[in-house]
This record gives structure tokens, C-alpha cells and sequence, in this order.
């Protein structure tokens, strides 16, 4: 496994996260998003994995909103984005891009 150290900072430090890569060549990211609301694109397709936390998601798209805790995971299709609010405290995410 490889670790990035230099950090991945958005939206003036309220989301940071680190690149680890898998022998397979799979990339994941791991962060933390901080109280806001957020808009992410994505070049390809991506679970996002809810470790700590809470947050409220709407893929692009979509009227809905779901609120997702630990535990729990939503897809991001590729070529597409998502709208993510985090109220309070901070939310703690792994994300695997896929394809």
C-alpha cells in the first residue's frame, strides 16, 4: 500500500483527506468533512463509506435527500456529483473510486 502525505484540501480546509493506493492499483481516499454544505463532481464512479458521523447527501439529479451515519455507504455514479451537509460535529469518510 502506498500513503500520500500531502493532504487533499477543499472548500478552505472543511474537507481534508489522504490518498492511500492498493497493491491492486485501487485508490481510496480518507477524510473528514466538517460542519457546511459542499458540492462534489466526480470523474469516476465512487462509494463514499460513513466511519463517524453524520451527514446529509442529494445526488445530482435527485430531489431527495437521505441522511447517512456510520455504518452506512452511498454510490456516486462517474461523470456525476453529489450536494453533502454535515450539521454538526464531523463526519469521517472512506472513499473508493471505482473503474
Amino acid at each position: 500500500m502506498t500513503a500520500v502525505a500531502k493532504a487533499n484540501v477543499y472548500f478552505d480546509g472543511k474537507v481534508v483527506s489522504h490518498s492511500i493506493i492498493l497493491p491492486d492499483g485501487t485508490k481510496k481516499t480518507l477524510g473528514l468533512i466538517y460542519p457546511g454544505s459542499f458540492h462534489f463532481g466526480t470523474d469516476k464512479a465512487e462509494r463514499m463509506e460513513i466511519v463517524a458521523g453524520e451527514c446529509r447527501v442529494k445526488p445530482d439529479g435527485s430531489t431527495g435527500v437521505k441522511t447517512q451515519g456510520a455504518g452506512s455507504h452511498f454510490d456516486v455514479p462517474a461523470k456525476s456529483g453529489f450536494d453533502i451537509e454535515v450539521t454538526t460535529g464531523i463526519c469521517e469518510y472512506i472513499c473508493t473510486f471505482i473503474g
